[in-house]
């Protein structure tokens, strides 16, 4: 690999860019591939295989070649919404996938650095918060609070910009409730039924790791079918 190619990998990594090292394992040719842009002659003939190797998040050997593939994808960003103790054991969780974490909670004794070391915090109500977090399709959600005053809004930004994920902590009759306040504000069934509540796969847990980790384990059972 040419230094320049080095360079250039460790720029777009820095700057969370999603990107593919495409390389000949015959003759060690290699270049950088990135969607909607061309590819020189040594790997045009393989576009569209690289382009699915790209889209589904897969590093391997195109068969018959000898050309390898190795993919780089951005963080997903995952917004937490209520620094509780369960949002503690989901951090500790996240930190070995490949998620990017922010929590939101205008309740500064709850969101604190000490509770939560080298992660995004903001301490504002989350139509606020939202305003300092680019979010997309791409997005997940897990509102932790059953306060309606925090979560409501968080919810409804997740509706609006479509979140992949989208999941709220709270009993069957608390759910029912808040859809019936999403229904409301003028949210369609079929967009509130996009929402995981209660959030979490069924595992039986009762405590505050149990159930962050059936959080964790419904978020990225989500993220591999989407």
């Amino acid at each position: 690999m040419k230094y320049s190619q080095l360079k250039e990998i460790i720029k777009k990594k820095a700057s969370k860019t999603e990107f593919a090292i495409v390389t000949n394992l015959e003759n060690g040719l290699s270049e950088i591939y990135e969607p909607k842009k061309s590819l020189s002659k040594n790997f045009d003939t393989h576009k569209d295989q690289i382009d699915n190797f790209f889209k589904l998040k897969k590093n391997g050997i195109i068969e018959n070649t000898e050309v390898f593939v190795e993919t780089y994808i951005r963080p997903i960003k995952v917004i937490i919404v209520g620094a509780v103790h369960i949002a503690q054991y989901l951090v500790d969780f996240a930190k070995s996938l490949n998620f990017e974490i922010s929590i939101i909670d205008p309740r500064g004794y709850f969101a604190s650095e000490q509770r939560f070391p080298d992660i995004k915090i903001i301490n504002k109500w989350p139509d606020e918060a939202f305003k300092e977090i680019e979010t997309n399709e791409n997005s997940a959600l897990i509102a932790l609070t059953h306060d309606p005053k925090i979560d409501d809004p968080a919810l409804q930004h997740a509706l609006k910009k479509k979140f992949y994920y989208i999941g709220a902590l709270g009993s069957k009759k608390t759910h029912e409730s808040r859809c019936l306040r999403l229904k409301e504000t003028g949210f369609s069934d079929e967009q509130i039924k996009s929402i995981n509540g209660p959030i979490g796969i069924k595992l039986g847990g009762k405590s505050a790791p149990e159930i962050a980790l059936s959080i964790i384990a419904q978020l990225v059972s989500v993220t591999y079918k989407k």
